[in-house]
């Protein structure tokens, strides 16, 4: 495992490039993101996606959230009206997973067979460049049904695993993972606060 340590207001290009080529290598990181660290693994990579339900302990009957590099590529993953967008454009980036009705691109692995996928675009610009070339997941580091801490190496005792790459910002200032909305009915129904 290595860890690369750097700030979360400064982008060190050399750290998303090797991200980015763990990540294209079946990889898993933990990365920081504006609320809680995330499990990141490509979403395509079905053995990588696995090795994140592992880690978690989470069951396959629980869906995964997809993270993309900004609003305009949710439409790669996501079918998305007309007043979908207008919302979306509203709340993000931002601390927020919306969920949509999903595109057949999204691995049937990530939705555990369900028609929608929860999107984020997190506020925090080191994050969404990890998604610079194909999704990857967000998903709270964290065993599942368990607490969310904010410190990598607290993670990654509570884990009790080796991840492939930790980038490491420090402590976040919220231990708060994002609210869940989902936009798939009539209106626009709050899941998770």
């Amino acid at each position: 495992m290595k860890v690369l340590k750097t700030s979360i207001d400064k982008i060190d290009e050399d750290i998303i490039f090797e991200a980015i080529s763990v990540l294209s290598e079946g990889g898993v990181i933990l990365y920081p993101t504006d609320t809680v660290y995330g499990l990141g693994a490509n979403i395509f990579d079905k053995n990588a996606v696995k090795k994140v339900f592992d880690i978690k302990q989470r069951s396959f009957l629980k869906p995964l959230s997809i993270l993309v590099r900004d609003v305009e590529s949710i439409d790669l993953v996501a079918k998305v009206s007309l007043s979908q967008k207008q919302t979306l454009n509203k709340y993000l980036p931002g601390p927020y997973t919306f969920i949509l009705n999903k595109r057949k691109i999204v691995p049937r692995v990530i939705t555990s067979g369900l028609s929608d996928v929860g999107v984020r675009v997190p506020d925090c610009e080191l994050a969404c460049r990890l998604a610079g070339i194909f999704p990857i997941t967000t998903t709270s580091a964290n065993l599942s049904d368990d607490e969310m801490l904010a410190n990598p190496d607290e993670i990654l005792d509570q884990l009790d695993c080796e991840v492939d790459l930790v980038i490491d910002v420090g402590d976040l200032n919220s231990s708060h993972a994002s609210s869940i909305i989902d936009l798939t009915g009539f209106r626009p129904k709050i899941i998770r606060k």
